[in-house]
């Protein structure tokens, strides 16, 4: 088996597909020859990367078994390629605002409907990332039997260290004796709950619960999610709370690891917003790994990513006293977080690990090959006849 990786999206880019295509793409190589063409200058080189990518397909896709396109953008590069290489199995990985874009009422969200879904269709197999993601993409008009979950997994050595507490204090300059450290990591943007949770929940809870917020700033004119940064810190400062909400913005990996290490839960507090949602939910799963309590909101990708009292607890979206509850469980001296906690990094490590994850993409690339095979030696000619 040969498999030819696609990626527009790729590090040392930060991000949650960068990481995933990263990932999935190097625990394939330990598995089969695996070839990654990747995009590792951002979205500014895209106009650059997309025509060069065309012309070296043109020479090495029929080197190759299976052809697999790290998200939806790319998927028209694979419909293209498919009518001219037609032994070639060809898969996408779809995350959740592959599917949702296109509903978005802008031109960009137009074009994608028009040109991207129907690309997405003529890929022999999409590789979901969530179930929720499957159910959006068949509201749309993707048969259900071209999908397939396999949720996204994470190499606990590349996300989990030891940090001390003082390296918690010198990264957040304060001292935080008697503290309780609530961490939120991920990009700012409207349906990651940031705002609805400072805004809902964090005047309820007890003075010394500090909120930690740190992730990526979406640049302006960025196609997809809007950037929500400063409308988190407006609520902050209108409600008085920058004593005990701390917003780091465009946080290095290193200093992430620090919180994830050294904080006392993990918070994926998500709410409905049309026209996105979450795929996943990586930072979850990352921080179970660590060995923290996550609560996470019972929608959409993490519902997959979360699997209730094995490695954390989901909470009803949206509602604030159960949200105060559940918090305050949790960071009670009664609830043994550290027993919690290595059962989570057990569970996540048996179920996410790439190892296991980048297995069950090999079982469903081989499935679509032999199935390929099947259907070509039947159309062959009988030589007897």
């Amino acid at each position: 088996m040969k498999i030819l990786f696609i990626s527009r999206a790729y590090p040392p880019v930060v991000g949650g597909i960068e990481m995933q295509n990263y990932g999935i793409a190097n625990a394939l190589g330990k598995l089969t020859e695996t070839k990654i063409i990747a995009n590792k200058k951002g979205k500014k080189f895209l106009p650059l990367f997309l025509p060069w990518l065309t012309l070296k397909l043109l020479f090495i896709i029929p080197s190759y078994d299976a052809i697999i396109f790290g998200d939806g953008v790319l998927s028209p590069v694979g419909a293209l390629f498919k009518l001219f290489y037609r032994k070639q199995k060809y898969f996408c990985v779809i995350h959740g605002l592959d599917i949702t874009y296109a509903q978005k009422n802008s031109l960009m969200g137009k074009i994608y409907k028009f040109i991207n879904i129907p690309s997405e269709k003529k890929m022999d197999k999409l590789i979901m990332v969530g179930n929720e993601t499957i159910n959006e993409a068949v509201k749309i008009g993707i048969p259900r039997e071209k999908c397939v979950f396999i949720p996204n997994g994470l190499n606990a050595d590349e996300v989990c260290e030891n940090h001390s507490r003082a390296e918690l204090e010198k990264l957040l300059g304060q001292n935080l004796e008697g503290k309780k450290i609530i961490f939120r990591g991920g990009r700012f943007v409207k349906h990651k709950g940031v705002d609805w949770f400072v805004r809902s929940v964090m005047p309820k809870l007890p003075e010394n619960y500090i909120l930690v917020a740190a992730g990526g700033v979406v640049a302006k004119k960025t196609a997809g999610d809007a950037n929500d940064f400063e409308n988190v810190k407006k609520t902050v400062e209108e409600l008085n709370l920058s004593k005990r909400v701390i917003l780091l913005a465009n946080l290095p990996r290193s200093d992430m690891k620090i919180l994830f290490s050294t904080c006392d839960i993990y918070i994926s507090p998500n709410i409905k917003v049309a026209g996105s949602m979450e795929g996943f939910g990586i930072t979850a799963i990352e921080a179970g790994a660590c060995g923290k309590v996550v609560l996470a909101s019972n929608i959409e990708g993490l519902k997959d990513a979360i699997i209730d009292g094995q490695n954390g607890f989901l909470v009803e979206s949206e509602n604030p006293e159960a949200w105060v509850i559940k918090i305050n469980e949790v960071l009670s001296d009664s609830f043994d977080r550290k027993n919690f906690g290595e059962k989570a990094s057990q569970f996540v490590n048996e179920n996410y690990s790439w190892g296991k994850i980048s297995k069950r993409y090999l079982e469903e690339i081989n499935k679509e090959v032999s199935k390929s095979k099947i259907q070509m030696s039947n159309q062959a000619p009988n030589p007897n006849t």
